[in-house]
């Protein structure tokens, strides 16, 4: 088969085209011919030397595909409702970046009635991240609100549908207007331009003094001291990525007076029920809101997958709204 592997750790040219050998499922793993992978900030990560490969996983990146079930564990399939030929899309610890990938049932989930492959790439690691984080883990509830850092990413357009599709406030930051606009267009109440506005002062405004009850962090570093300015009591800090740097010097007593609570996860390295957990609540709750179109795939570009530099290079810039697919012919 055809796959993107990583020559050597560096730039995107790094990214080449190859051929290895078709994986194959084992007890309670699907294989998925691939039609488009989703590209992702680890998928750099990783091609930076910075996201070690999990034991056992693929040294190929891509971390979510949308394709057809080829084979696989038949009895499993037969137990999750599922058989050879079914369309599905699945969040994977590695491989994604290839033509086949190994998948384990569990997080397989079938693509959203109305949506073509291309659209269903852009879904696992998206939605089992946010809502792993927002919802379990933040536990953000109908009538809270939600301040989502970095509002057109990948992560940060599936973070506002989600959170306002199941009732909560958003706010969300962007780095230019035209970003801004764009979180308002997905459903955010406001959105504040990190570059021109203080995002402390603003989200004191707009709560009245309050603050919000949640924070998705994808920056840390200096960030951290100023989101635990923005929340509420009882507020929630959840950090997902370190773009910021790993370190910030925080107030502990504003901590303990407040009852602050700051967390944070990696999906990656998780096992295989944890993320099977998920998968069953997003396919309860969030995939009918996508099969109404209550909550849209927001796709900036396709690239073919003999392109995957050139799709690396556009994360790096940072100009794109939503998120980037390499399509497999």
């Amino acid at each position: 088969m055809q796959a993107v592997e990583i020559s050597a750790y560096g730039a995107p040219e790094v990214l080449r085209v190859t051929e290895r050998p078709m994986p194959v499922a084992g007890e309670g793993e699907v294989l998925i011919r691939v039609s488009a992978s989703g590209v992702n900030r680890p998928d750099v990560l990783q091609r930076t030397g910075n996201y070690p490969v999990p034991p056992g996983a693929s040294d190929i990146p891509g971390l979510e595909v949308a394709g057809v079930i080829e084979s696989g564990d038949a009895a499993g399939m037969a137990a999750a409702g599922l058989a050879v030929g079914d369309r599905v899309c699945a969040l994977v610890a590695g491989g994604g970046y290839a033509q086949f990938c190994v998948a384990p049932l569990g997080q397989c989930l079938p693509v959203p009635e109305g949506l073509d492959d291309v659209a269903a790439a852009t879904l696992p690691e998206t939605f089992f991240t946010v809502w792993s984080n927002v919802f379990d883990r933040a536990r953000l509830q109908p009538g809270e609100t939600l301040l989502i850092q970095g509002g057109t990413s990948g992560i940060g357009v599936t973070a506002i549908q989600m959170a306002k599709a199941l009732g909560a406030r958003v706010i969300a930051t962007a780095g230019s207007d035209e970003k801004c606009a764009a979180c308002v267009a997905l459903g955010a109440d406001h959105a504040i331009n990190y570059k021109t506005q203080d995002f402390v002062a603003v989200v004191g405004e707009l709560t009245e003094g309050l603050g919000v009850n949640v924070v998705l962090d994808m920056v840390a570093g200096s960030y951290v001291a100023r989101e635990l300015d923005c929340l509420a009591e009882d507020g929630r800090l959840v950090i997902i990525a370190v773009q910021g740097g790993v370190k910030a010097e925080i107030n502990a007593g504003m901590v303990l007076r407040r009852r602050l609570t700051i967390t944070g996860s990696t999906l990656r390295p998780r096992p295989v029920a944890f993320k099977t957990a998920i998968a069953q609540s997003l396919r309860a709750t969030v995939w009918p809101l996508l099969a109404s179109g209550r909550i849209k795939p927001v796709i900036y570009r396709v690239f073919n997958a003999g392109e995957a530099a050139s799709a690396h290079t556009l994360m790096e810039s940072n100009q794109h709204i939503g998120k980037l697919v390499l399509k497999w012919s």
